[in-house]
Order: structure tokens, then sequence, then C-alpha cells
């Protein structure tokens, strides 16, 4: 479910009446996503994604997001560009939400991932951390290393309902992460995606029938971070195949065109292990932290945290960046 603010007709219309963008021909929710409610709109000028932000988004942090994906564009990325109302502003309200418009892009998510997406996606976001250098905001990662404590405090209570003895395993890998985790200032770091998963990368085939990126949607975890992060983020959510296995010929399509345009530092490809481990137990974390929150009944599907449980042994258990295709 995406759709948690309705819009009506009369306050969409007067809504639009802020903007140039002719009159509306058509509009509906979108059930993808979790976080916000989105709506495909259509007007006279063409189509864009209408987004209200919900109570999970905090409004000042809004203005980081918006610039960073008008920044990225205009430097050849291919995401949504927030559109300016008449009065120059991108970031307005409606149904007492902040809300924007934002233009749309074509293309299709990957259902099942094959190999031939991962180069193209690997080339994506080497070229968004290139593009992203010079971004003058600081945003630092509210789900980075300094949150996954809280996280795994907040689901003490009731974490070994999903599985018995997962909060004393949890602790242990925690433990290990941290101590493991590279220093400030040792690795390179800039804007990163921080949520590149398969549903938030959008595809259309070249001349030849071969996948191509054509879209990066749903920055709104965007912050400034490890760029191997970034990387390690993307190993977790497009490598492993639907039998938990870990797919080495992905990563390695993955790895290999991201270095076409930037190369992993010698440190950097030494701690992905790590990285990869860190990444895992955050999706982890905040997937067990929405089980054990979740009131019965609500319209939300709950993810499963096990499925990262998994992926977070199998780092766990890859010793060298070699095991993961680096």
């Amino acid at each position: 479910m995406a759709v948690y603010t309705e819009v009506s007709d009369e306050a969409l219309r007067a809504f639009l009446a802020e903007y140039e963008l002719g009159g509306l021909l058509a509009f509906r929710g979108i059930a993808e996503g979790v976080e916000n409610s989105n709506y495909a709109l259509r007007t006279e000028r063409g189509d864009y994604i209408l987004t209200l932000y919900e109570k999970r988004v905090d409004p000042k942090e809004l203005p980081y997001f918006l610039d960073l994906m008008e920044f990225l564009a205009r430097r050849g990325v291919p995401c949504p560009v927030p559109v300016d109302g008449r009065d120059g502003q991108a970031l307005r309200h409606l149904c007492g939400r902040p809300a924007a418009i934002c233009t749309f892009l074509e293309g299709v998510w990957p259902r099942r991932v094959r190999p031939e997406h991962l180069a193209p996606l690997g080339a994506a976001l080497a070229r968004l951390h290139v593009a992203g250098a010079g971004f003058p905001v600081y945003r630092p990662n509210a789900l980075g290393p300094e949150g996954w404590g809280p996280l795994l405090q907040g689901c003490r209570a009731r974490g070994d309902e999903v599985q018995p003895g997962l909060v004393a395993e949890l602790d242990r890998h925690l433990g290990d992460i941290l101590a493991a985790w590279p220093k400030v200032g040792t690795l390179p770091d800039g804007q990163i995606h921080a949520d590149l998963f398969p549903d938030n990368v959008f595809f259309l085939p070249d001349a030849q029938g071969r996948p191509q990126v054509s879209g990066l949607i749903d920055f709104y975890f965007a912050c400034t971070d490890l760029l191997a992060y970034d990387v390690a983020v993307c190993l977790n959510a497009w490598c492993f195949e639907p039998d938990g296995s870990f797919n080495v010929t992905k990563a390695r399509a993955l790895l290999a065109a991201y270095e076409t345009l930037r190369p992993l530092t010698k440190a950097e490809r030494a701690v992905l292990p790590v990285l990869c481990r860190g990444a895992a137990i955050r999706f982890l974390l905040t997937r067990l932290y929405d089980w054990t929150h979740t009131p019965p009944g609500a319209l939300v599907t709950r993810k499963d945290p096990l499925e990262y449980l998994r992926k977070l042994r199998f780092f766990a258990r890859a010793e060298t960046a070699e095991m993961i295709g680096a």
C-alpha cells in the first residue's frame, strides 16, 4: 500500500493551479512503495509523479532529497527532477502533507533479476557516485552503524518471536561488524542512494534487446556515507537467488561495470565483506523492527527479516573480497 493520504479532485485542481502544467487529464494512486503516498499524474504538459510525504519523513530533510535529485539529473543521472511551481519552489503542501511533483521516468523494474541487469546497474551506481561529487549538503546516514544498536534494542523484547535465539545472534553479529567497521576518513565517501533495490531501478531494452537503466527513483534514504557501502547494499539486494544462494557471476558483473567508471581502492576492496555484513544487518533490523511493531490488521505488507539473516550469515563466512566477486 502506498496511498495513505487521499487527495480529492478539488484539492488536486487547486494544487495544480500553482504550476504551469496545463489541465488535469488523469490521476491515480500507485500501489507500490511503503513510505509515502504516490500518485501518477497526467496533465496537458505530460506525465508526472505526485508524492505526499508521510509522517516517517522529516520535512526538514526534504530539501536535501529534492536538491540532490536535481543536482544529479543535471549531471546526467536518470532520476526524477522536481518540478517548480509558479513561485519557483518545488516543495509545497497538499492535504496537510508536504508534497512535490517530479518528472515521470519510463521503464520497468525487474521482478526477476537476470545476470544482464547487473552491469547496467553497476555502471549507473558509479555514475551516481561520480555525479554526486561536489554536492554541497551533508546528510548523515540515520540508518548507519550508529543507528543499528538502538534498532536492535527496540526489537529486543519480541525479536525471538520471529526465531528463537535471534536477538542473541544479532548481538554477536553486530558486535563483530562494529569492531571491524572502517574508521572515519579511511574510505572515499559522498552522496549515496542507500536503498537501490530492484524496485527502485527502471530498465528499458536497447536496440539489441539488452536491458539498460532508464531511471533511478526513491532517493528518500539518500545520505552522505561510504561509497562502497552503497555497493554493498546492491550486492545484498541484487545478487542472491530465490533459493538464498549468492550468485557470484552477478556480483562480478556489477563490480566490473562499476569499476569502469570508479575503481574501488585497495582499502575499499579489502573491507567490502564487512560493508556487506553491515548492509545485511541494516535491512534485517529495519524489517525486524517493522515486524515486531506493526499492529495486527494494519494495511502494510511486512517484509521477512529472516531473508536478511541468511544473507548476513553468508557474508559472515566470506573471509575475503574474492569470495563475493571482488
